[in-house]
């Protein structure tokens, strides 16, 4: 549906900080969600410290993955065209899995509330269909 250049277009994130390759699906007139990938390279620059002999994509990153996915889906409406997203907090995060290099995390960020400029969006990142994380995701647009 949107390929990497046109979720630059969207949201203000680039190399090495842009975690989102593809979206897949997205509904901004009713759920407001966004379905999208990140295709993780054994090239990430976060590997050669986290951890050379057992690379691990730190959960931060999948958290701040889930972030811009939900971001896309928010500066996709035209009401917030333009907005800068900034990070507010997390709730309710867990990790249940590892993700290494090769792997494809798949990204569902569905936005469960927003009240002016503040909202909270509910993450779950996976690979091969398994859970490696979910969290909520508080945000403000400015």
């Amino acid at each position: 549906m949107l390929n990497v250049n046109e979720i630059k277009e969207i949201i203000p994130h680039r190399y090495p900080m842009l975690l989102i390759d593809r979206v897949i699906e997205m509904d901004i007139e009713e759920k407001l969600f966004v379905k999208g990938y990140k295709n993780v390279s054994a090239n990430e620059a976060y590997f050669q410290g986290h951890y050379p002999q057992e690379p691990i994509m730190p959960g931060v990153l999948q958290i701040e993955a889930l972030a811009q996915a939900g971001a896309v889906a928010i500066l996709s409406m035209e009401k917030y065209k333009g907005k800068t997203p900034l990070f507010a907090g997390t709730n309710k995060v867990r990790f249940k899995g590892k993700v290494v290099p090769g792997d494809r995390l798949d990204l569902y960020c569905e936005i469960i509330k927003i009240k002016g400029p503040i909202g909270i969006g509910k993450g779950i990142a996976s690979v091969d269909g398994k859970t490696v994380c979910e969290a909520e995701i508080l945000f403000a647009l400015q």
